[in-house]
């Protein structure tokens, strides 16, 4: 007897109990497939990027070069975008502390990085709960099997111990049903658990990544602001030296 068959012949509600996991399964798969292809084409972009970045362009030419593409940026793309649209901004500022630029540049980015984290993880944690719970549908769907399986002793009442053999036939269906709805609560569980891990590791690391350069990039911003600032209080002096020369005169 195949599985089709199978099906066909449990009873209603066994019927549903694998129809149920059946969704899962689909769901689950379509999750998975979709998260993994979004998560290798950041990692190609999180790659392609740090060898630009550190190739030795300018930051406003690297700047420039992203804002004509705003619509289609990967995560780490926009939390650059984001942390040098509010450095410029602050930078301007004439009164404004570099460390206070350099704090608030990177809240930007924290805040743009939680932003892109919650963007990847959609609908990861529901492959964890179909982990989690198809087993426990699955057992269910046993449950009913056996049900299934007393009621059909139930109604041979003919048998004795000396003929329990001779109506095998008539349980059969019944410890099949509860099989087969185990094992598709497995089928379905044991995929989803390994993808939820499997995913949850890849954003574990590219979460680490992002903050990597998150550090390395500020560190480059506040270098680039304490130099400014050096430089104009270098200006500020010698403009007053020139000017307290020219009033000696």
């Amino acid at each position: 007897m195949n599985i089709l068959g199978l099906f066909l012949k449990t009873n209603f509600l066994v019927q549903i109990t694998i129809f149920i996991l059946i969704i899962f399964s689909i769901v689950s798969w379509s999750i998975i497939f979709h998260r993994v292809f979004i998560l290798k084409y950041e990692q190609r972009k999180l790659k392609s990027f740090e060898n630009k970045f550190w190739s030795g362009i300018e930051l406003p030419r690297l700047y420039i070069e992203i804002s004509n593409k705003k619509n289609q940026l990967s995560s780490v793309e926009h939390i650059f975008y984001i942390g040098f649209k509010e450095f410029s901004r602050l930078h301007k500022i004439k009164k404004c502390l570099s460390e206070t630029i350099a704090s608030r540049t990177l809240r930007v980015m924290n805040n743009t990085l939680n932003l892109e984290l919650e963007k990847l993880e959609s609908y990861i944690p529901l492959i964890g709960t179909i982990g989690s719970i198809s087993p426990y549908v699955g057992l269910f769907g046993t449950v009913l099997g056996i049900i299934h399986v007393f009621i059909a002793l139930d109604k041979i009442s003919a048998v004795n111990s000396n003929h329990h053999m001779g109506h095998i036939h008539l349980i059969a269906p019944g410890i099949a049903e509860a099989l087969i709805s185990t094992a598709i609560g497995l089928f379905v569980a044991i995929p989803a658990v390994m993808a939820f891990n499997y995913l949850t590791t890849q954003i574990n690391n590219l979460n680490q990544n992002f903050n990597n350069f998150i550090e390395e990039f500020i560190t480059i911003l506040y270098r680039q602001v304490f130099l400014h600032s050096n430089s104009k209080q270098q200006e500020t002096q010698n403009e007053e030296k020139t000017s307290k020369i020219h009033d000696s005169i």
